[in-house]
């Protein structure tokens, strides 16, 4: 089972799940600054995601992560610079219209609907796909009834792919945390991401947990989704990036493949620090 295998525009009940076509994506940040009053989060901040590779942004707390994460897909504006996705400005879209073109993203908290079931959480996702027409739901046509078969089949996929099989009807809000935050990704790629943003997605699991969603987040690159991560845990960071940017204070202090960034002195002192860096290659 692969992400691709998840991802068929054309599936009917009896159909063989077949590979998607391959999707690609490119982000570029250029020179992006946030001032609020006389505080600046970022400052001339530039950043490149590669197709196909997963990236890392890491950097103390406070250092504009998650307002660059916000930037990126939509929920705020920047003083000055562009995000380019695919060659396309973001800057004037909002966070629905940055999403339909394949920008995804998860969130640090788990972002599930509690109350419905964990097939009708990633159903939401898949909202901008349907096509019924009003006519067609209200007469509950077969075109309907095809329809909503095709989208449970690619759901019960999902849930395979991200561990959750047999879990399709019971209430979102019963599972354990480890995994919400695996239904919270399975909602992001229900999305059919072309590149998808991942905000800590290791917070608050255990070492069993997030050898699990490493090994996942490699799979989903390794299926053609290009991976842009925010994450604290440099175990998993070091292991699975293909580039690592630093951020501190607003500003981009290092970039480059994770051994050299791990070694980077002035890395080491404003982030890392020599004990950290040990556990990061252990």
């Amino acid at each position: 089972m692969t992400f691709a295998d998840n991802t068929i525009a054309d599936m009917t009940p009896d159909s063989v799940i077949a590979p998607a076509a391959p999707i690609h994506a490119s982000l570029e940040i250029k020179d992006i600054a946030v001032h609020i009053g006389g505080l600046v989060i970022l400052e001339r901040m530039s950043l490149s995601v590669p197709k196909g590779q997963i990236v890392s942004l890491i950097g103390p707390n406070g250092a504009g992560k998650t307002t660059a994460f916000n930037i990126i897909t939509g929920y705020m504006k920047p003083t000055k610079g562009q995000v380019l996705f695919e060659g396309q400005d973001l800057i004037a879209m909002s966070p629905d219209e940055v999403a339909a073109l394949g920008l995804v993203r998860t969130f640090q908290r788990t972002s599930i609907f509690a109350g419905c079931s964990v097939a009708e959480n990633i159903l939401t996702a898949m909202h901008l796909r349907g096509n019924a027409s009003l006519w067609g739901s209200i007469f509950r046509l077969p075109s309907v009834a095809r329809e909503e078969a095709r989208l449970r089949a690619e759901v019960d996929n999902i849930l395979a792919f991200v561990g959750l099989q047999g879990r399709a009807k019971e209430m979102a809000g019963s599972l354990a945390y480890g995994e919400q935050r695996l239904l919270g990704l399975a909602i992001a790629l229900a999305a059919r991401p072309k590149l998808l943003l991942l905000d800590e997605p290791a917070a608050g699991l255990n070492p069993s947990e997030t050898g699990r969603f490493k090994e996942l987040v490699r799979r989903i690159r390794d299926d053609g989704v290009t991976i842009l991560l925010v994450e604290h845990d440099m175990h998993m960071v070091m292991s699975i990036s293909d580039t690592v940017f630093v951020l501190n204070q607003g500003r981009i202090i290092a970039s480059g493949p994770p051994a050299m960034v791990q070694n980077d002195p002035e890395v080491i002192k404003a982030y890392l620090g020599t004990g950290l860096k040990k556990r990061a290659q252990a």
